[in-house]
């Protein structure tokens, strides 16, 4: 049975979904965590470092929620700062100087909207990335594990390939936003998540995304370490093609991928 949009968001943004870091511990290995932007701070709603995939060295990164009241405050609910998103960048930058693919992760509602983060420069940190990361020389895969929310979002995911959960969402903004907009009426979210055309099967016939990964099977929910299982298989065989291709031809296919639209 097909969910309804509204259902989808609801496991999306569930606290139980897993999480970059669960993803990280099941599918790569060796992994060690970097820290800070060398600039500003180390935003702890991004987490990235080096591992291995299947042996290959890899840059890992992804948007990380808390697992609990304390950690959600710390982490900022999954909503990064202009540091976090310069903190990837340089984690992306290194990864081309070492020659090593990039794997992202997102999960967000949104960059953080704060008066601090406006002041350190928010759009720009965005921008940045986006710009950046479309002249990058190394493979690139974007995954959205959960909540794929605005710019916040989209600044990890300027991918050669994106991919998405089949429980996962990926919006211009949220269907809330969206209701109080179009109608005023915060409370018609539901009815705005469907128009919205949010989920992967939406934005997969849509061609918005490249691949999704299955959490159910015939109508059941899959373990989430077969899903994740699922994902591993799935990196590593789009990694070995990807990293066949000059680096030219990733930036044009990347390139040409974003501009069809």
């Amino acid at each position: 049975m097909i969910k309804k949009a509204a259902d989808i968001i609801k496991i999306a943004r569930s606290q139980d979904r897993f999480s970059t870091l669960d993803i990280i511990q099941t599918v790569f290995t060796d992994f060690i965590e970097f820290h800070g932007d060398r600039n500003f701070a180390d935003d702890l709603a991004i987490v990235g470092g080096i591992a291995k995939l299947d042996k290959r060295p890899v840059t890992v990164i992804g948007i990380q929620k808390g697992i609990n009241l304390q950690d959600n405050l710390d982490r900022n609910f999954g909503q990064p700062h202009p540091e976090g998103y310069r903190k990837a960048l340089r984690l992306m930058k290194q990864a081309e100087k070492f020659n090593r693919p990039v794997v992202t992760f997102i999960n967000t509602a949104g960059a953080f909207s704060g008066i601090g983060a406006e002041e350190r420069g928010q759009g720009e940190a965005i921008a940045h990335n986006l710009m950046a990361m479309s002249d990058l020389s190394v493979p690139i895969i974007s995954v959205i594990i959960g909540e794929g929310g605005s710019g916040g979002a989209l600044a990890l995911a300027v991918g050669n390939e994106v991919w998405m959960f089949e429980h996962a969402m990926y919006a211009i903004l949220s269907p809330e936003g969206f209701a109080s907009i179009l109608w005023k009426d915060g409370s018609r979210a539901n009815e705005a998540a469907e128009l919205m055309k949010i989920t992967a099967n939406d934005l997969l016939e849509m061609q918005v995304i490249d691949k999704i990964i299955p959490e159910t099977f015939k109508g059941e929910n899959l373990p989430v370490s077969k899903s994740l299982n699922i994902l591993r298989k799935s990196l590593i065989e789009k990694m070995s093609e990807l990293s066949t291709m000059s680096k030219e031809a990733l930036k044009a296919q990347r390139y040409e991928r974003f501009r069809k639209f």
